[in-house]
């Protein structure tokens, strides 16, 4: 079964910092480019940040990332990471990555972000 499952999720206060994962099985991602989005409660899904397959060496980031967030993958453990930092309240929503092929895409089922005092 080919699904993306996301995890590291949680409870933090502003300020903190997690760490994302998602993994891949019943294919490999490394032909895959790889986005985080995220869903806040009442809004739309929105990007986080995107890397492109085959070593990541083209990586976008949303504006309000403003530096606090990094993408990497490591195609070996057919993970993306989603490193973020100095976590304020407004980075509070539902994280979901997505593998994007030509016309093959996959999301995951979502994990929990809340960054809350």
């Amino acid at each position: 079964q080919l699904q993306l499952v996301e995890s590291g999720g949680g409870l933090v206060q502003p300020g903190g910092s997690l760490r994302l994962s998602c993994a891949a099985s019943g294919f490999l991602v490394d032909y895959y480019a790889i986005g985080w989005f995220r869903q806040a409660p009442g809004k739309e899904r929105t990007g986080v940040s995107c890397i492109s397959g085959r070593g990541g060496s083209t990586i976008f980031y949303a504006d309000f990332v403003d530096g606090r967030i990094t993408i990497s993958r490591d195609d070996a453990k057919n993970t993306i990471y989603l490193q973020m930092n100095s976590l304020i309240p407004a980075d509070t929503a539902v994280y979901y990555c997505n593998a994007l092929k030509l016309w093959h895409s996959y999301w995951g089922p979502g994990t929990q972000v809340t960054v809350s005092s």
